[in-house]
């Protein structure tokens, strides 16, 4: 018990509920056969091979994205605020 050797709490051990071992050891086989064979193994997962895949997938956005003509919702707010004025000072005009 010890008084001068304190107590450690117990080491986490966790086994898997659905390990299949047969699947493992077909991947080893596989990966043994490939390097025997001389055949590259497969590249590491990198983020720049995903990159603008989600765009690519979806119509509407590679539509608008691949379209010519792109005008900003700034550039049609100030173009409909300008058409105002210019309607406003018309209607101004005709009662003075």
């Amino acid at each position: 018990m010890g008084m001068f050797r304190p107590q450690m709490p117990r080491r986490f051990h966790h086994e898997y509920i659905y390990h299949d071992e047969r699947k493992e050891k077909l991947d080893q086989m596989r990966e043994k056969a490939k390097r025997e064979l001389g055949i590259a193994p497969e590249k590491p997962f990198s983020p720049e091979d995903i990159r603008g895949k989600f765009f690519e997938q979806t119509t509407h956005v590679k539509r608008r994205r691949e379209s010519k003509f792109r005008v900003g919702s700034t550039a049609i707010i100030l173009v409909a605020l300008l058409l105002l004025v210019v309607l406003f000072r018309y209607l101004l005009k005709g009662q003075i």
